[in-house]
Order: C-alpha cells, then structure tokens, then sequence
C-alpha cells in the first residue's frame, strides 16, 4: 500500500527521468524563491489537505522542499485511507513541478519506503536522502527530515508506536475542543503542541533534538539546517547557526518560506473553520 501512495506522489513508474524539467521564464515569475513543508501525513485523518492546498495555491515558488513525513506509511499498512483531497494534493505538487517549480521530496521516517528510490525522478520530483539549499543571499541550509536525531525511533521503535496511539488520543481531544472553537468563531488552537510546551521532558526532548541537528549542520560546514519531524515550528540561532523546522500540517499548518531577496520568514496558515470544517483527529508521532 505504502508504494501505492509512493506511486501517487511520483507519478508512477512511468514519470522516471534522467533529471528535472524546469521552465524558467516560469519560475522567474514566482514570489516566493522557496517553500519548506514537512509532516503532512497524507493517508491520515489528520492531514489538513484543504488548508495545505489554499497554502500551495497562494505561495508558488521557485523550489518546494518536501522535508519527510509527506506520505504516513505507518497509517497506511494499518488501513487504507486516501480520499479525494489528499490525491488533490499530490496533483498539485506535481503540477507545480510540471509548471517549472524545482520539486526535492526528503523522505522522512513514515515514509522510509521512499528512500529505496534516492536519486530518481518521479513526475519531475527529485527523491533525495538530504539536500543544501543555498539562499540567494548565499546562507547554505542543510535539508533534512530529522528523524536520525531522534532516539525513540532510531532505538526504541515499540515506544515509537506507542507514542503513535497516545497521540492520537490527543488529537481526537483536540477535535472535540476544536469543534467547540468553531462554533464560536475561534481559529484553531493545538493542544498536543499546548502539551508539549507545558511538560518538562517534553521540552527537554525538543531542545536536545534541535541543539543535535544544528550541531550536526555546524560540523558540516552550513549555516543552518532545515528540518521537520517534531511538529514543532521553530526558527532561532543556535550557537551560530540557524535552526529552522518547518512544523507539520496536522497541528501548527506551517511553512517555512524564502523571499526573493533571500529573507527567510516561518508562516503559520489560517483557515475559516466555519468554511472548511475542524481539524479530523489523526494518529501520527513525531
């Protein structure tokens, strides 16, 4: 099933390439030099396919990084769960790239199938284990997942799953509260990511996290790293160099983006819940 969805982010088989197609007169249009997405989940409940299409449509850019998690192949090999609107999404990503915009798709450790398939091009999409994005005001930043920093997945995959269920617990809370919201006109607030600020350990997982991928990105030489994984947005400095994640799009629907002259900004994207509808609950970890 997990290759299924693999298929539909790439194309298929049959969109294989010897290398990217660009069309340049086309990305020189586009206001936004880079996008960073990560931890969309798509196969899950929880993914926020709607608001991650208004987002796609209203910042198209000149490179989209898709930094892991994109497909949640824990979810699907536990039940099938695609409808219309995640295949909407992947229709879009793979329309950008047909349309010019350089596409780069990091797996990352829900969708670890994927990187069988490193160094191919599927639709027009660059499937590639890390990537260096450089700025145009020439900062270098390392594109990575982030999942290899953290110990829970790397050593204890049992407590992984675990966590998998109590989280979705905490979501299927935080639908009901959300619901609530709604009702009185109120946006959308996470309590997962509300929890994960308020307990200790928690934060203390958060922090050692982000200290080891910008630690690692220093040793290699770059001047930041990009990164997913925790659901968690972040952009700050850490010892000299810059952090940034680019959250998730189950609970915070945040990107990170490059403008034109190389600025970097952390965008949180808000939607009418009376419009589209609460948060669904999902089961997905970090």
């Amino acid at each position: 099933m997990t290759a299924m969805a693999f298929d539909a982010l790439g194309g298929g088989y049959a969109g294989m390439a010897a290398g990217s197609r660009f069309t340049t007169a086309t990305v020189r249009r586009a206001p936004y030099r880079a996008v960073f997405i990560s931890d969309l989940h798509l196969g899950t409940p929880g993914c926020q396919a709607e608001a991650l299409l208004e987002f796609l449509k209203e910042h198209p850019s000149e490179y989209l990084y898709l930094v892991g998690d994109i497909v949640d192949g824990w979810q699907l090999r536990r039940r099938w769960y695609w409808p219309q609107s995640h295949n909407d999404v992947v229709q879009k990503i793979m329309r950008k790239a047909r349309k010019g915009c350089r596409v780069v798709f990091i797996p990352g450790n829900h969708d670890q199938f994927a990187r069988e398939f490193v160094g191919l091009h599927f639709g027009g999409i660059e499937v590639q284990e890390e990537a260096v994005h450089v700025t145009a005001a020439g900062q270098r930043l390392w594109v990575v997942h982030g999942d290899r920093f953290d110990a829970v997945v790397q050593c204890a995959r049992w407590l992984a799953v675990l966590g998998d269920n109590l989280y979705g617990i905490t979501l299927q809370l935080n639908r009901q509260l959300n619901r609530l919201r709604g009702r009185f006109g109120r946006p959308y607030w996470s309590l997962s990511a509300y929890l994960k600020h308020k307990v200790k350990k928690a934060v203390n997982y958060v922090s050692d996290f982000e200290a080891a991928v910008a630690g690692e990105a220093r040793r290699r030489g770059h001047d930041g790293v990009v990164c997913g994984h925790i659901h968690r947005a972040e952009m700050r400095m850490i010892d000299g160099t810059l952090y940034c994640n680019d959250g998730d799009w189950v609970e915070s629907r945040s990107a990170l983006l490059e403008h034109p002259d190389g600025r970097l900004e952390l965008r949180h994207w808000q939607t009418n819940p009376m419009t589209h509808g609460e948060p669904a609950a999902a089961r997905v970890p970090a």
